[in-house]
């Protein structure tokens, strides 16, 4: 009898029996080898990343509109005509006045009877919180 190995056994001459590094079942009594579905794993990975991402995107993009708004705000006062030293805390009027100029004020405008524009607070960082607008103006 020549020394043949019966097929149904995982064995070759130069690694010898190595059904155990296999990549399938060697054996009819073998449990089944199935590869994990990782597309779809990944796909629903990606969809969620990219929902991530979406949004952190989306919320970025409000915060730079909200910044540049209040960067015009602030531009429009600070390029407003006034004669005294704005105080910090206090409360002031943007008018636009007869001949097209912004000015800026303390008078309300329930006082008086100019084209208001907004009302702002000046912080300590020397930057102009509106606190009431007519229109907006930079939308």
């Amino acid at each position: 009898m020549d020394n043949k190995i019966p097929d149904s056994i995982a064995f070759s001459e130069e690694k010898g029996y190595n059904s155990n590094i296999l990549p399938y079942a060697t054996t009819v009594g073998a449990p089944v080898i199935k590869t994990d579905d990782v597309v779809a794993w990944k796909n629903r990975g990606i969809h969620n990343v990219n929902k991530e991402f979406e949004n952190k995107f989306n919320e970025l993009k409000l915060q730079y509109q909200k910044l540049m708004e209040e960067y015009q705000w602030n531009d429009m006062v600070y390029n407003a005509q006034f004669s005294f030293e704005p105080v910090i805390g206090e409360i002031y009027h943007l008018y636009t006045g007869n001949d097209g100029i912004n000015f800026l004020s303390l008078i309300s405008p329930q006082e008086w009877n100019k084209e208001h524009i907004a009302t702002f607070k000046l912080n300590s960082d020397k930057k102009w919180l509106i606190l009431n607008q007519k229109d907006s103006l930079f939308s």
